[in-house]
């Protein structure tokens, strides 16, 4: 009879967490589905149907998971211990920051919210008051059961440095997100000439007003031989509805909304550069994705955007509290002015798992 292994993401539903779900699964299913027994925890399985050659992964729903916190607390405290004595997982994998109470062989959980690390300003308050929750009480529901994990899985080395601190842990792997599968199916398009792309959810440290800032100067100065691209509309929260308010003027910015990852993909095709001007990340998925493409990138100048680039050499960094400093840079991609920085990481013993075979490897071994 097989060993199980189970992932559980019953609220990951969109976004950078979904495409890592994804992947995770799209690895499974060609690598580890014919040895092991794979369940797969979901919010719904739809979410999933993209991807080619599932049938071999069990799926189990959970629609009513994001209801209310007291119903994920429920399932991850409570219930999970229950279905875990009917499966009996030889490995037990929480990709959503949670330690479940579950009876298993091996237990780990993979911990992405940077939110416990992000100081909100008081009048940002009111643009995502989760958020702003989040960022006070993450570090506990962290730490509950964190201790029973044979492995605690975070994206980079300064998060790793970070939970070593917070909770006293060694068992930790850094273990950087990868997310090729979508690239096989990228339409091939022409490059777009002057055209920037910015795609993330709106919460209030992706700092998506600079980049608007950035354009009403470039147009100010008669600058408009270009476009910007972003994903949103003003329609998913407070946050982006001011925004899009403040700036809908602006002739060179497409405001998009949110958009499928397979379209982010082809967006990643089309235009000449990205930017990620975000000021808070544990990892900054876009920004590795879009390095597949080869192309300039505009960062923040964080040490996560250091991390997550890696060796590259189609950089360019701007203070990410500095609309001058990004127009500056958004004019050498304007101008053909190809001055860009290189970046290098060396890396070192932390970076434990490049890929997700190197994980599971480590996950599943023996002992």
């Amino acid at each position: 009879m097989k060993k199980v292994i189970i992932l559980s993401g019953i609220n990951m539903t969109e976004g950078g967490i979904l495409s890592i779900y994804k992947d995770c699964l799209n690895f499974l299913k060609n690598d580890l589905a014919n040895k092991y027994k794979i369940i797969a925890l979901v919010h719904k399985k739809e979410l999933f149907k993209n991807i080619k050659g599932l049938e071999n992964i069990e799926f189990i729903e959970f629609e009513n998971s994001k209801s209310s916190w007291f119903k994920r607390c429920y399932y991850e405290y409570f219930y999970f211990k229950k279905l875990s004595k009917e499966l009996k997982p030889y490995l037990w994998l929480s990709l959503h920051d949670m330690t479940p109470n579950v009876i298993t062989e091996k237990l780990a959980v993979y911990c992405h919210n940077p939110t416990p690390f992000y100081s909100m300003k008081f009048k940002d308050i009111k643009y995502d008051k989760k958020v702003f929750l989040f960022s006070k009480f993450y570090k506990y529901l962290y730490k509950i059961n964190i201790r029973k994990n044979i492995f605690v899985i975070v994206q980079q080395n300064w998060i790793r440095k970070e939970f070593k601190k917070m909770y006293n842990i060694e068992n930790i792997i850094v273990a950087p997100p990868n997310n090729n599968y979508l690239v096989e199916n990228v339409e091939n398009t022409n490059i777009e000439e002057n055209s920037f792309f910015y795609p993330s959810f709106p919460r209030v440290f992706k700092n998506f007003e600079i980049i608007c800032q950035a354009v009403e100067l470039l147009e100010n100065s008669g600058i408009n031989n270009f476009k910007v691209y972003l994903t949103i509309n003003g329609t998913e929260n407070l946050y982006s509805k001011e925004i899009v308010e403040k700036y809908r003027k602006l002739k060179c910015i497409v405001f998009l909304g949110l958009i499928p990852r397979e379209e982010v993909f082809n967006y990643y095709s089309k235009v000449e550069c990205l930017i990620f001007p975000s000021k808070l990340e544990t990892w900054g998925l876009p920004i590795s994705e879009f390095k597949i493409f080869n192309k300039p990138i505009i960062l923040s100048e964080l040490p996560y955007s250091h991390e997550t680039v890696g060796n590259y050499d189609k950089c360019l960094f701007f203070n990410p509290n500095s609309a001058e400093e990004l127009k500056n840079q958004m004019l050498k991609i304007i101008n053909k002015k190809k001055e860009y920085q290189k970046n290098e990481i060396k890396y070192d013993n932390n970076i434990t798992a490049s890929n997700w075979k190197s994980l599971f490897d480590i996950l599943l071994e023996e002992k």
